[in-house]
């Protein structure tokens, strides 16, 4: 009996596929467009605050977006998960260092800027730069400040289009570094410089997390709490204050300032030590070092100092915290990089079975 055969499949002509490309690319473009659309009019209504959890959201739709005719966008929602276990626990840390006890270290950073500097930087950078209405430069400080929330999980967002094996190299070291901060959060909590404005030696005699002097105003406070007194030269009022999001009344986008200060209260705010914002903004400088020129070096290590000036400045950090968070990204890369040659060396190292040796002759 004679076999019947099925005429052999045609392959698409190249007209056809170049038509499915184009319509892929279009789709792209128009989900990028309504992403973006989207996000804009969430942040402006203030729908949308710049906690972990937003973030997380609209990176990830960015990348679902951007995916379309390129790779499957359910890969978003496994190769970012780690992003949400981290950031998840993040929010967690306030309860657990609350739960189990531990004092918060009111006098620890305090003590520490002294001894290096003889003043309290944040203090004496306030007393020197700060008015009482928000100048030209705290726009930059300001948009520095808030680039913590986007510049990272955007970075992330660009290896994980264009170079997988970077950004395996980088989640892995983002997800050490913040894993090793919230063990110092829980094990050490500590209240940031504006923290330390609005409370008095006798309000936090007995290191409580979350005191009532927190919701106050810094004005009024006797001798200018845990800081000291404040003498400004110009004419900013005669307090450390957190400074971090007003250079955004100088653009008058006073829903950003909404945005980023809604974000803050919902935050764990006695998770000074060590400073992640120092300590991953330098770890971006080091991640890039080897992956840019010198102009790009020239940026990322810009873009930490900026962001160390910016966090004194505005009181959500102390000197002693940026010291702590730039060794532990130092040590991070360290350790990443050594786990990573150990690796490599353990896999060459491994026989290969008589198996592969045979497909492979």
């Amino acid at each position: 009996m004679t076999d019947v055969q099925s005429p052999p499949t045609q392959p698409k002509s190249s007209a056809t596929t170049t038509a499915s490309s184009a319509g892929m690319v279009r789709l792209r473009y128009a989900a990028i467009t309504v992403w973006a659309v989207t996000l804009a009019v969430l942040t402006v209504t203030r729908v949308m605050s710049f906690d972990f959890l937003w973030i997380l959201i609209a990176i990830g739709a960015g990348l679902v977006a951007t995916s379309i005719g390129r790779r499957n966008p359910l890969l978003v929602v496994r190769d970012w998960l780690p992003f949400g276990l981290v950031l998840f626990a993040y929010d967690s840390t306030r309860g657990v260092a609350a739960f189990l006890g531990m004092p918060t270290r009111w006098n620890l950073a305090v003590d520490a800027d002294r001894w290096m500097f003889g003043v309290v930087p944040t203090v004496w950078l306030q007393e020197h730069l700060k008015h009482a209405d928000p100048q030209w430069w705290e726009v930059i400080t300001s948009v520095v400040y808030m680039s913590y929330f986007i510049v990272p999980y955007a970075l992330a967002a660009w290896l994980w289009l264009r170079d997988r094996t970077s950004w395996r190299r980088f989640v892995t070291r983002f997800v050490v570094l913040f894993l090793l901060g919230l063990v110092g959060y829980i094990l050490v909590p500590a209240a940031p410089p504006w923290a330390a404005a609005q409370c008095t030696q006798s309000q936090i005699a007995d290191g409580p997390a979350f005191p009532a002097c927190l919701k106050t105003s810094p004005d009024g406070v006797p001798d200018g709490g845990l800081l000291g007194t404040v003498a400004p030269r110009e004419d900013g009022a005669p307090f450390v204050e957190r400074i971090s999001s007003r250079g955004w009344d100088v653009l008058h986008i006073g829903p950003v300032r909404d945005v980023v200060e809604v974000g803050q209260e919902r935050s764990n705010q006695v998770a000074a030590i060590p400073s992640l914002h120092a300590g991953l903004t330098g770890l971006l400088a080091m991640f890039m070092w080897r992956r840019t020129r010198k102009l790009g070096r020239t940026l990322w290590v810009g873009y930490a100092a900026a962001m160390a000036f910016t966090l004194v400045y505005s009181a959500e950090h102390y000197v002693f915290d940026l010291v702590l968070g730039w060794g532990l990204a130092a040590l991070v890369m360290l350790g990443c990089g050594a786990a990573e040659r150990w690796w490599s060396a353990r896999s060459a190292e491994k026989p290969v079975s008589v198996d592969r040796v045979g497909q492979h002759a």
